[in-house]
């Protein structure tokens, strides 16, 4: 099954970093079914210790509380291993890590996740730059994928967001307050 907005995402079961404290309880396994009940951001990045990718991983978890406050969930994934992960998440910020990231990182080692959600690479057997936004129900709202050299905007990921968690319909340039437009 590929991804299709507004049809179910597709599901999976990955490898994490979540609730980890060590490399010895790495693994976890976290599933898109984990977030029923819940908005979830679901995003792919190229790899662990590159240049753009720390960005946007940091900019998601600097607003986290924001949108937690939203009812919604943030999951990164590559193609990278969990070790690989594990690491990154450990290498302070100024080595290019990305130390104190507060929600976890999936693993899609196999490929199949990033295949499924039409942004693997086949070539390099790398992920590219892929934002999904899947509601509480599994639907898929919401995809964005992007040139690996450019980063994501959370501030439109967040609009974009509370765009979809009203409704209703949103004109261009929307933002929380303005009106939605109405069908006479």
């Amino acid at each position: 099954m590929l991804a299709k907005v507004g049809q179910p995402a597709p599901a999976f079961k990955l490898k994490s970093t979540k609730g980890a404290t060590s490399a010895k309880n790495l693994g976890a396994e976290i599933s898109l079914s984990d977030y029923k009940g819940k908005w979830l951001i679901f995003f792919f990045y190229p790899l662990d210790f590159t240049f753009v990718c720390p960005t946007e991983i940091r900019a998601l978890s600097d607003r986290l509380d924001e949108l937690k406050g939203l009812d919604t969930e943030v999951l990164g994934c590559s193609t990278d291993s969990v070790h690989s992960h594990w690491a990154w998440l450990n290498t302070p910020v100024a080595k290019n890590g990305i130390e104190g990231v507060k929600y976890p990182l999936v693993s899609d080692f196999t490929k199949e996740v990033a295949r499924a959600y039409g942004v693997l690479d086949e070539a390099s057997g790398i992920s590219g730059r892929g934002l999904f936004i899947i509601d509480p129900t599994g639907v898929l709202k919401y995809a964005v994928v992007t040139a690996d050299n450019v980063g994501r905007s959370v501030d439109e990921t967040v609009r974009v967001l509370q765009a979809l968690q009203t409704g209703g319909l949103c004109p261009a340039e929307w933002e929380p307050g303005k009106a939605l437009l109405t069908i006479t």
